[in-house]
């Protein structure tokens, strides 16, 4: 599904293929967006895009990933490929992000920053469910 939306996005949109600038592209995709600067945390990404008209943004890498967030001991995986449409303060549709509770894991479809208290993030699952984390837990590290 991913492959498909890349495929049909690709038009119109800037690429990237190096991996210091493409985690850097994606920090600053999220900035731009008023969310977390950490909240992709992707390693030897091999290709970045950004749709501008649609919103959408695609980002490939090696191999999957685990990365653990100390703040809130939280360890999601992060696909080979991930996509987002991202629009001020949420993404959606997210493909290639999955987080684990009580050893069951759950994609994860939705991050938005909470429109009554900017100082949290909201999480929604593919079945709903919604978690909420402080978004300072989600910032680099500088």
């Amino acid at each position: 599904m991913a492959a498909q939306l890349i495929e049909s996005n690709k038009q119109g949109a800037e690429i990237f293929y190096e991996d210091e600038i493409c985690r850097q592209k994606i920090v600053d995709l999220l900035v731009a967006h008023r969310l977390p600067s950490g909240l992709i945390p992707l390693k030897d990404v091999t290709e970045f895009g950004y749709n501008k008209s649609t919103g959408f943004f695609w980002a490939k890498q090696k191999n999957k990933i685990e990365h653990k967030f100390h703040a809130i001991g939280k360890s999601p995986t992060y696909e080979q490929e991930l996509s987002a449409f991202v629009e001020e303060g949420k993404m959606k549709k997210i493909t290639g992000v999955k987080g684990k509770e009580l050893m069951i894991s759950f994609n994860i479809v939705e991050f938005s920053v909470d429109e009554k208290n900017h100082e949290k993030l909201n999480f929604v699952t593919a079945i709903g469910a919604k978690k909420v984390f402080p978004f300072s837990a989600f910032e680099l590290q500088k």
